[in-house]
């Protein structure tokens, strides 16, 4: 994990270590001055939610895992990575399917959850993970990508096209499909805000809970509406995904 730097600001993925010290100090300190025992018993309990969070969290310094299989079975083709930031999975899918290349296409500015966002982060974690000869990146707008139509075989976006709005999330999606090949695929990961993220949402203002439940039967209209078939549908902690295909024409 140490070898990556995604940029994921520190409250973020570390900001569970204050409490776990702070609880977990109060705790040895009762059992020590022989406090009621339901002190102890609450303080570690607390402890321990900031722990399973904070192990939880670190997730977030490796690279994305696919969350499907399906997704560009046949391990090869252009992809494009929307909203691609520092490369998580920009460097998952190289790493899943080794005879792609993918182009990284981010704004490059203003605060999404990673601090200092920049295409040179991006390429340092890609060499880091020994794929940088198979990307290269872009600076552009999701809702005007900077491509031809059909450009590419398959499009992938996390955690990106959910920050833009509603309505430009239309724009967004209806760009992915034109810059897609007839039959390329698009891999859409969304915030969810499921157990998991309440879970490790109970530290105040940490930075996942703003998000509003992933609405499915919206982002699946969506893509219909944008010559998208929905080939598979899912959840993994924190995320909605659809795997989807473009019509053929």
């Amino acid at each position: 994990m140490f070898i990556y730097d995604f940029g994921y600001s520190w409250w973020i993925v570390n900001g569970h270590l204050i409490p776990l010290a702070f609880f977990g100090a109060l705790a040895a300190i009762t059992v020590w001055r022989r406090s009621p025992r339901w002190l102890a018993v609450l303080f570690t309990l607390i402890g321990l939610w900031a722990l399973a969070s904070f192990v939880t969290l670190q997730t977030l310094s490796f690279p994305a895992n696919l969350p499907s299989e399906q997704f560009l079975a046949s391990g090869t083709g252009r992809v494009l990575d929307v909203g691609a930031g520092s490369g998580r999975l920009a460097i998952g899918v190289l790493r899943a399917r080794p005879q792609a290349r993918v182009t990284a296409l981010d704004i490059y500015s203003g605060y999404f959850g990673v601090e200092d966002n920049t295409p040179k982060r991006l390429m340092v974690n890609a060499r880091a993970a020994g794929v940088a000869d198979r990307l290269d990146w872009k600076v552009g707008d999701m809702r005007k990508m900077p491509f031809p139509d059909g450009e590419y075989d398959a499009v992938v976006s996390s955690y990106a096209m959910d920050h833009v709005g509603q309505e430009e999330a239309v724009v967004a999606v209806r760009e992915a499909a034109r810059v897609i090949k007839p039959r390329g695929e698009f891999l859409l990961m969304l915030v969810n805000v499921d157990a998991w993220v309440r879970f490790v949402s109970l530290l105040p203002h940490h930075g996942l809970d703003h998000h509003p439940k992933a609405n499915a039967d919206r982002w699946r209209t969506l893509l219909r509406q944008a010559g998208f078939k929905v080939l598979e549908e899912g959840t993994r902690p924190g995320t909605l995904y659809f795997v989807s295909r473009k019509s053929p024409s």
